[in-house]
């Protein structure tokens, strides 16, 4: 397994993350760990499933990303990070917009790794964490052919409806996909803006979908 590979899959399991069923359900009592691992069994066990997802379908693959793993992730704060201090001065369009986008980016870049998992399975690590801790980090490791990558997930708990742990970000192979968009993200709004970053994305979608 190449670092690319590992890169687009670690995508997948939190933005084309595609694919827990009954997610919400579990969010208020689930542990961090736990909800790690169902997940992750989750998603490997519907990608060899449904070969429309396994092919690319990205129509398919969104709806299961908004109906399946968007309530166990804070993507508005992963949104923010990775677009960096230019939020704040954002408009709620503009922020809305960049979230939509972004999304689409996601799905759309890492639906091609969809083809490549064959058998591949998520080994949840022991959970290093207080019971009172509202921020942790669930480290795994993706084994199957070669040595065994290390794919770790930030998650924060959060209060009031829809409480639970939230996945905001992710790291494969010492890079977190957040602070990765953001040296990007921050090299168009330097140039262009918010609006040049949000119409930078739209573009980027609109090609990977012609292809």
């Amino acid at each position: 397994m190449n670092r690319r590979f590992l890169g687009r899959l670690g995508a997948v399991l939190l933005a084309a993350w595609a694919l827990g069923v009954g997610g919400v359900a579990h969010a208020a009592d689930e542990t961090p760990d736990g909800l790690v691992q169902r997940l992750s069994t989750e998603v490997l066990e519907s990608l060899r499933a449904d070969k429309s997802i396994k092919a690319g379908d990205i129509d398919k693959i969104i709806v299961l990303v908004d109906q399946t793993i968007m309530p166990n992730v804070n993507f508005r704060r992963m949104t923010a990070a990775a677009v960096g201090p230019g939020w704040r001065q954002a408009s709620t369009e503009q922020q809305k917009r960049l979230q939509d986008e972004f999304k689409i980016l996601l799905v759309r870049t890492y639906a091609g790794a969809l083809a490549q998992v064959n058998d591949q399975r998520i080994v949840v690590k022991p959970l290093r964490a207080a019971p009172e801790d509202k921020d942790v980090l669930v480290r795994t490791e993706v084994r199957g052919r070669g040595d065994p990558i290390q794919l770790d997930y930030r998650l924060e708990k959060t209060p009031g409806q829809g409480a639970g742990w939230k996945i905001y970000n992710l790291n494969v192979l010492g890079a977190w996909l957040v602070e990765t968009y953001r040296s990007q993200f921050a090299q168009e709004i330097n140039a262009r803006g918010i609006d040049g970053l949000i119409g930078t994305l739209s573009a980027r979608n609109k090609s990977n979908a012609a292809r």
